[in-house]
């Protein structure tokens, strides 16, 4: 197949390039509507406290303020992402449950008024005892934040596979250790920003977002409008990273105050707005216990995580769960045992992550690199010896259909000659390995399917209509790239409509790394139906057999008499002269288990399939200082097949700067519940001076499934990156890691412990 591809395969310009190197691109503070407003929220001055009255009199008296909101102006509706995770009410009417949660807003003629505005808004509260640590929220006599919950214990996903007790008996060796790691920001370049323009009774919305159905849905029901009246619109996202996932209190506050005021109302948050009061990144705490057999086989896992979730679920079942997901799609284990607890506390609200579950992930592999050095084994050898592989089942169900593991595993400790160099390496430089795997797309009831619509103009270009949505990755080029292919026109020709919830059907967005194995594939056939209809017509007119029929360069044609030809544009209009005109509809919907549940009934096919990477990284420790660097990082994926290799190198690379360089640098830095770091200054995100040498190796398993063997680039790497340069700093020093990030305090803790393992 590789040597028929025209276009798929290679590297290509991305179709959105020029608009955002140029600054042509919008984005949502870019908007600007005839007699828009400008909204400013007031929020919580307490982590925990009851409210017992809000008067909004004295902001709608200010000059100027045309809308003033607070909870009582909604329907008492409260948001989650299942039925029984629904807690959040977006504007609170009872007590609020963090600093800087949503308690009113106003919208006025500009910011000056809003802010004058919100001073005069008085709020009654009745303090209340609040708990900031996920241990102490969970111990008995806590102070309680939503009465449904006990202990404060939002969600427990047990999983108990095989007989793990008494696996863990027979082991040859056993160890367990406790690992930790700070929440992380998002740190999106763009602060969260939406604009609600009401009219009519028709809601039309712009914010960035990672599934504009998913928004469009819960919005329809906090607000109880009809859904074909929420119209989500298409808008250019400044970065996402988990953090776009799901519907913001401020998406309510900006529909309410233009259903008020009947005016278009934009919101934007400041930086420290977009750190204190959006969701971030859960502060997790594992405690990892792993029996092997002396020939380095794991024999048993028994897991204890806990998860700072903040105030409210969010996107609770799937984030407590999926850290242990995406291990157990790597790894080979029969019996395990997984207890994973998201707790309630007095701080904002967590989500989904690009790379969730890092003290997690990178503590399991670098306990296994110990375990591995006490059996005479290094972490090539050991990881090869428990990598799963095609065709084979995980512990709850899921079968494997195309994996490369191995080989990225043997690429990059070829690349880095690891195994000659693990054994001896120079005093306080380090070279670790870590590995996962990660699903493309998971249940999401019927919304883990997408539909595409696709027509071809008499001019012969082309009009695609799907509901893929690009948070950065490239998903929209990708999809024109698939067209392209297919249909033999360049990509210039084809015009992209998505992500908006009026025009396009369902569709999972970006997220659930679907974008490349689900959505592409819809489009895929789509273009394989058009391109029948174009085949058809060009054989009769032709004079040849339809197997004889190509497309390529606007142009059909006969592979055996090149000379016998036409362009796409005439068969185009000899359709809408025959009165069925070139028009296709494809969809795809992965094979999953609809019937696995996160809590209820964790098992059952997951994804319709999985990617895989290995990174590598080498690190040196300053021993003045504590301070690492990473001069060399060495990443393989196996994406199935790059249509596009270039983006996928680039998101390989992005990768490792938002977890592996990340490992060193970045975590929420609290005092009770006051967040520290609330901005890009003290909040360490990586900079161009902090990157590594990068080598990006792509491995192309050629899923049997995925859209020209094409399955998730990048994430995989996102999800290991802090394994490797984890395992890294513990084989520098000589002593297991504990806690991350791995600042030069938590490294000069290292060093003074000595050696732990004979290096």
């Amino acid at each position: 197949m590789k040597d028929t591809m025209n276009i798929v395969g290679k590297r290509v310009v991305r179709s959105d390039s020029l608009a955002k190197v140029t600054g042509r691109a919008r984005y949502t503070a870019d908007l600007k509507m005839p007699n828009m407003l400008v909204a400013k929220v007031l929020r919580s001055p307490h982590p925990h406290a009851k409210i017992l009255g809000i008067d909004l009199s004295g902001a709608l008296k200010t000059p100027g303020v045309k809308a003033a909101v607070s909870g009582f102006d909604g329907f008492g509706i409260k948001w989650g992402v299942f039925r029984y995770t629904q807690d959040h009410a977006m504007l609170p009417t009872d007590k609020v449950r963090y600093i800087g949660e949503d308690v009113a807003a106003v919208a006025a003629v500009d910011e000056e008024t809003a802010l004058e505005a919100l001073s005069r808004i008085r709020v009654d509260y009745d303090p209340l005892p609040a708990v900031f640590d996920p241990l102490e929220a969970m111990r008995e006599g806590a102070p309680i934040i939503h009465e449904q919950y006990k202990n404060n214990i939002n969600i427990h996903v047990h999983i108990d596979v095989g007989e793990m007790d008494r696996a863990m008996e027979s082991a040859f060796l056993v160890r367990e250790d406790t690992f930790k790691a700070a929440g992380e920001a998002y740190a999106m370049m763009e602060p969260y920003a939406v604009v609600a323009s009401y009219e009519n009774g028709f809601l039309d919305l712009w914010m960035p977002n990672a599934g504009p159905h998913v928004r469009a849905k819960a919005l329809s029901n906090l607000l109880k409008i009809p859904l074909n009246r929420v119209r989500v619109r298409h808008i250019n996202s400044g970065g996402a990273f988990g953090g776009r996932s799901e519907v913001a209190p401020g998406d309510l506050v900006a529909s309410l105050l233009s259903i008020k005021a009947e005016r278009p109302v934009k919101l934007v948050l400041s930086r420290e707005e977009n750190a204190t009061s959006s969701r971030q990144v859960h502060d997790i705490i594992a405690t990892i216990k792993t029996g092997m057999s002396k020939d380095g086989a794991i024999v048993a896992k028994d897991f204890r995580v806990v998860y700072d979730g903040g105030a409210y679920s969010s996107t609770g079942p799937i984030a407590t769960s999926i850290p242990f997901y995406v291990y157990e799609e790597c790894y080979r284990f029969s019996n395990v045992r997984y207890n994973g607890y998201r707790v309630i506390t007095n701080k904002g609200i967590r989500g989904m992550y690009g790379c969730h579950g890092r003290a997690f992930l990178a503590g399991n592999e670098a306990q296994m690199d110990m375990m591995a050095k006490e059996l005479g084994m290094d972490p090539v050898e050991i990881r090869l010896k428990n990598g799963l592989t095609s065709g084979e089942m995980t512990a709850t169900k899921s079968r494997i259909t195309s994996c490369g593991l191995k080989e990225t595993i043997e690429v990059t400790a070829a690349k880095t000659d690891f195994q000659k160099r693990w054994p001896k390496t120079p005093k306080l430089e380090g070279i670790g390995m870590g590995c996962i795997a990660i699903m493309c797309g998971f249940p999401m009831g019927f919304r883990s399917g997408s539909s595409c619509y696709l027509k071809i103009n008499d001019d012969g270009y082309v009009t695609l209509v799907t509901g893929v949505v690009d948070n950065g990755q490239g998903n929209e080029s990708m999809v024109i790239q698939a067209a392209s292919e297919i249909l033999g026109v360049p990509m210039e020709d084809i015009n992209l409509v998505n992500a908006d919830t009026e025009i396009t059907n369902l569709d999972p967005g970006a997220y659930s790394q679907a974008a490349a194995f689900v959505s592409t594939n819809a489009v895929k056939i789509a273009c394989e139906k058009a391109r029948k209809q174009i085949v058809a017509i060009a054989a009769e007119k032709l004079g040849v057999a339809e197997t004889d029929i190509a497309l390529k360069n606007r142009l059909v044609y006969s592979v055996e008499k090149p000379e016998k030809k036409m362009p796409i544009s005439w068969v185009a209009r000899e359709a809408f002269a025959r009165a069925d005109p070139i028009a296709a509809t494809g969809t795809f919907f992965p094979n999953i288990d609809l019937e696995r549940e996160w809590l209820s009934r964790p098992w059952g096919q997951m994804a319709g399939t999985f990617s895989y990477a290995t990174s590598v990284a080498e690190v040196a420790i300053d021993p003045e200082t504590g301070k690492i660097t990473i001069p060399r990082f060495t990443a393989a994926h196996d994406c199935g097949r790059a249509i596009n290799p270039m983006a996928v190198e680039g998101q390989i690379e992005g990768s490792v700067q938002q977890a592996g360089v990340a490992a060193i640098t970045e975590g929420n830095l609290w005092d009770g519940c006051h967040l520290l770091n609330p901005d890009l200054l003290d909040y360490k995100v990586p900079l161009a001076c902090d990157m590594p040498e990068i080598e990006a190796i792509i491995v192309e398993s050629d899923d049997p499934v995925g859209p020209f063997g094409a399955k998730e680039g990048g994430i995989a790497i996102r999800m290991n990156a802090y394994s490797a340069v984890g395992c890294a700093v513990t084989h520098a020093t000589g002593v297991l890691f504990k806690e991350l990030p791995l600042t030069p305090d938590k490294v000069f803790e290292m060093l003074e412990k000595g050696t732990e393992v004979e290096g």
